[in-house]
């Protein structure tokens, strides 16, 4: 299993040089009070189907290593580990145990993947893990007060793309290609919702596997149905691999994607089959003028020179951002650093801007962080570009009952 860490901390002293109030604290995991190091983890997909989602991870490490050189913390430095889990949820389980009996994490950290963090739950209740930034977007994430996601539900993004392609794009056939895991299922939810609301009815509703690499069979299915918008949401090879088969078979049709595909990584899988494809995004656009996006593309250039600058960096590097802002907070309280000081804390988080997002909310019972999306759209000079400003998520969706 592949292992990422840096800042290693050193032992602490031993408790009898402590008062009491700080070994009261010393007993929380990842606390090393003598060098004021936190350490935290994540399992991130090295091999397996989505390789590049390490891209990800990097840019998190990114967002760690700045809070370290500009002392963000107030002295405190930030310790990250991660492991390898291949994308596979079983293994992410396994890397998460690894990361708390053996690494003795206070949190997990940004780690990837939808289905994945959906899968460590459990395991993170039962031992009382904070899950920081989880890089996903289903239902089952804001359901937990240990889980505090940064990204929208992906059923929330879908209701996002729906509606602009029913009023942006005045369309009136919208079909949805979904990947057959947490990931693809949320958004399901969230299109059949809105959909029902406006009672309207999908072209199509078409799941694939993630690993799938031929969607021969599926374009063909949306082509019959004369599709005018095909939302999809999947990973960045999917989309490319989706357009590449209606390419071949002359299906012409717009589509729109998740935020995380409007990206240089899926460019380069396209080409220029990208153009003109929308997506919805919670993110400021990557080239703002802004001290912290500005932060993300230094910093990223100058950690992991060779990743791309986009959407999907800054995606990392914002839900690392989460972290670093929520233990501000708990080192702000004067409260012992816990693992449940740490979740009462983020619950007091208020219109914060964090990374990337602005406006991101937490409060006890509603850790719905990001709370408004814009549109962009795939541009020939290899840009993304703003085409509807931010705004909230359709309320249907937005404020139905998290099950």
């Amino acid at each position: 299993m592949h292992r990422r860490t840096f800042l290693s901390s050193s032992a602490a002293v031993t408790s009898l040089a402590l008062p009491g109030w700080v070994q009261a604290q010393q007993a929380s995991p990842g606390i090393d009070l003598a060098n004021k190091t936190v350490t935290v983890g994540a399992f991130t997909p090295i091999t397996g189907p989505v390789p590049f989602y390490t891209i990800l991870t990097h840019a998190a490490e990114a967002c760690f290593k700045w809070a370290n050189e500009t002392n963000a913390l107030n002295g405190w430095k930030i310790n990250y580990v991660t492991y390898d889990d291949g994308y596979e949820p079983a293994r992410s389980v396994a890397v998460t145990r690894r990361l708390v009996e053996e690494n003795k994490v206070f949190a997990l950290a940004a780690p990837v993947g939808t289905a994945q963090s959906v899968a460590v739950i459990p395991y993170a209740k039962e031992v009382g893990l904070p899950m920081i930034g989880p890089i996903g977007g289903a239902t089952a994430l804001f359901a937990e007060r240990l889980v505090f996601p940064l990204l929208p539900d992906y059923g929330w993004s879908a209701a996002s793309n729906l509606d602009y392609a029913l009023n942006g794009l005045n369309a009136s056939r919208v079909a949805l290609l979904w990947e057959n895991d947490e990931l693809g299922r949320s958004a399901k939810r969230g299109f059949d919702l809105h959909m029902s609301t406006l009672k309207k009815e999908a072209a199509e509703s078409i799941p694939f596997e993630v690993r799938n690499t031929d969607f021969t069979p599926h374009v063909r299915r949306l082509a019959n149905t004369k599709a005018e918008v095909v939302i999809l949401f999947g990973s960045n090879a999917n989309l490319a691999a989706a357009q590449k088969a209606a390419d071949r078979i002359g299906f012409q049709t717009k589509w729109m994607a998740p935020f995380f595909t409007a990206d240089p990584t899926t460019r380069k899988l396209a080409g220029d089959l990208l153009n003109g494809t929308f997506f919805s995004s919670w993110l400021m656009p990557v080239g703002a003028d802004d001290p912290d996006i500005k932060a993300y593309r230094d910093n990223v250039a100058k950690h992991f020179p060779n990743d791309p600058i986009g959407v999907f960096g800054l995606n990392g590097w914002s839900n690392g951002a989460l972290f670093v802002k929520g233990f501000q907070m708990l080192l702000a309280s004067g409260k012992p650093l816990t693992r449940a000081n740490l979740v009462d804390v983020m619950e007091t988080m208020s219109n914060a801007t964090v990374g990337g997002a602005r406006n991101v909310t937490f409060k006890a019972g509603d850790h719905r962080g990001a709370r408004q999306e814009g549109i962009i759209q795939a541009a020939p000079d290899g840009s993304f570009k703003l085409v509807r400003d931010f705004r909230p998520f359709p309320a249907d969706v937005f404020d139905a009952k998290i099950s």
